[in-house]
């Protein structure tokens, strides 16, 4: 192995240990810089066809959200919602005109022609008139890069440099609701128990107290309006979960100040603040994947089934784990090999009926003994991001993982034809638990496949570097958690990617 030892200064270990970075993490991560990731080793996609994915019908969606409505109350429910993101891509398209010399394009047209249902435009109007101005009267005048920057920088809206959680995303009759009021409103719909509603936002540091603000108003708000006690948490990324950056001849990259260049994890970084939080049920959703009111209710039911089927999957396990502690007789060990093969989709690549007593209740408490996920998943129409597949593990099973096509090594025809047949792909659409069956909790961290991070090639002040990503929260930071897939629609995956998807009728409160 490569020692990172050899290449740093006094001045470089003493930037790291006021950063709250272990030399041995940091030695790490510069070794897959030097000797690569492993690629994902997927042996299937996940599919209804072979199991992988369990598809719902009515009947089924009512008996599950009963069962999350006969239990939600004995247990500490929380929605988790990553919401440190800018929406600076969200905005690229205004970035891109103000910064060129043409008067207008299509993309401008389409946002000037449809100004007044963005949910901001209140506020834009006041905002112009308060400078003897209307946006009536700069578009006459064809001023439309004035008016953008009102939109986009400081001197106005300065949505350019906000979160996304703080963006104005719905219109209301009397009211405009941000991302955030809206992930608040939702969680009330499904998160909720007699101790109240409990909501956790992931924030950056910068604007953690404009979200605090934001809160101290819609908290007494909704405690009149739904009877409810509402209980909203924030945290920050850790910068000890920042990674390192190399050049591409793989020395650590530099600010022009010498020191070291350390950047953002990405969201797997958020493995810590899940690990910090104890709840029995935990709903993780993105932030800017969020309806208005009349049109919640699919995603209402589908999350309550989706917390159903992890409470009956947790009982299961439970009751399989306290068997294992009792000594059971050879049946009963069948019966719960069964279940982790055909209801966890833990394939075993050995065989299983050859090895002793005391080793398959050893393989068995070990594949039980874990956090457990109930993720949903939308047939794929085409949407980037993240896909159901069966992945080979180092003790020769197979187990449901979510994987990202940078995973994937897809000069192997086998991997290209596996990754061309998926059927479904990953909203980020999650229901998890991280109690252990004595009310314990997990060490989430123990649970990450370090090699299911991605090495990305970035530039810095005109210089180019590679920059590491953790493993993607959703992705190789629960690679080795007990994974179920149901399939969910499609309108319940509403991700607001670009200024534009807010015209979309969802998202248009008609």
């Amino acid at each position: 192995m490569e020692n990172l030892k050899n290449l740093l200064s006094k001045a470089d270990f003493s930037q790291i240990m006021l950063k709250g970075i272990s030399f041995d993490s940091l030695n790490s991560q510069y070794n897959q810089f030097v000797n690569g990731l492993l690629p994902a080793n997927i042996v299937d996609i996940a599919s209804p066809d072979n199991s992988g994915i369990k598809v719902l019908n009515d009947k089924l969606v009512d008996f599950y959200k009963k069962h999350y409505s006969k239990y939600k109350n004995e247990l500490k429910v929380l929605k988790f919602v990553p919401a440190s993101g800018a929406a600076t891509r969200m905005f690229k398209d205004l970035f891109e005109f103000i910064d060129s010399s043409e008067l207008s394009n299509s993309q401008i047209d389409k946002l000037f022609y449809n100004i007044e249902k963005f949910a901001f435009f209140n506020d834009l109007q006041e905002l112009m008139n308060s400078f003897n101005s209307s946006v009536e009267q700069e578009i006459g005048k064809k001023n439309y890069k004035h008016i953008i920057e009102y939109i986009l920088l400081d001197k106005g809206l300065n949505y350019g440099s906000l979160p996304k959680g703080l963006i104005k995303f719905h219109d209301y009759k009397n009211t405009q609701r941000t991302a955030f009021e809206e992930h608040l409103a939702e969680s009330i719909l499904y998160a909720s128990t007699n101790e109240g509603n409990f909501i956790h936002f992931t924030v950056s540091p910068e604007h953690k107290q404009k979200f605090e603000e934001l809160a101290q108003i819609l908290i007494p708000k909704y405690k009149i309006k739904t009877n409810t006690d509402i209980n909203i948490e924030f945290s920050v990324q850790d910068p000890a979960t920042d990674t390192l950056a190399v050049t591409p001849n793989n020395l650590p990259f530099r600010n022009e100040d010498g020191s070291i260049l350390f950047r953002p994890g990405g969201h797997g970084a958020l493995i810590y603040n899940l690990n910090n939080i104890d709840a029995d049920i935990i709903f993780v959703k993105n932030i800017d994947n969020v309806v208005p009111d009349a049109k919640k209710i699919i995603d209402t039911n589908y999350k309550k089934a989706l917390a159903g089927i992890l409470i009956e999957t947790q009982q299961n396990i439970f009751r399989y784990i306290h068997q294992l502690h009792h000594n059971p007789s050879v049946e009963t060990i069948q019966q719960i090999f069964n279940y982790v093969h055909n209801n966890l989709n833990v394939k075993s690549f050995f065989n299983f009926s050859k090895i002793s007593k005391t080793e398959k209740m050893e393989f068995l408490l070990q594949k039980l003994d874990r956090p457990l996920r109930v993720c949903g998943m939308v047939k794929n129409e085409g949407e980037p991001g993240g896909g159901p597949f069966f992945v080979m593990q180092n003790d020769n099973t197979a187990s449901l993982q979510i994987v990202e096509k940078a995973q994937i090594d897809l000069s192997k025809s086998k991997n290209k034809q596996i990754f061309e047949n998926s059927s479904h792909f990953n909203p980020v659409d999650l229901v998890i638990s991280h109690k252990r069956y004595n009310n314990e909790k997990f060490n989430l961290l123990d649970f990450i496949d370090p090699q299911a991070g991605f090495i990305s090639q970035k530039s810095k002040n005109g210089k180019n570097l590679k920059a590491l990503e953790l493993p993607g929260l959703w992705n190789g930071a629960m690679a080795d958690w007990n994974t179920v897939f149901v399939e969910v629609p499609v309108e319940t995956f509403n991700p607001v990617k670009t200024i534009f998807d807010l015209l979309r009728n969802v998202h248009q409160n008609n």
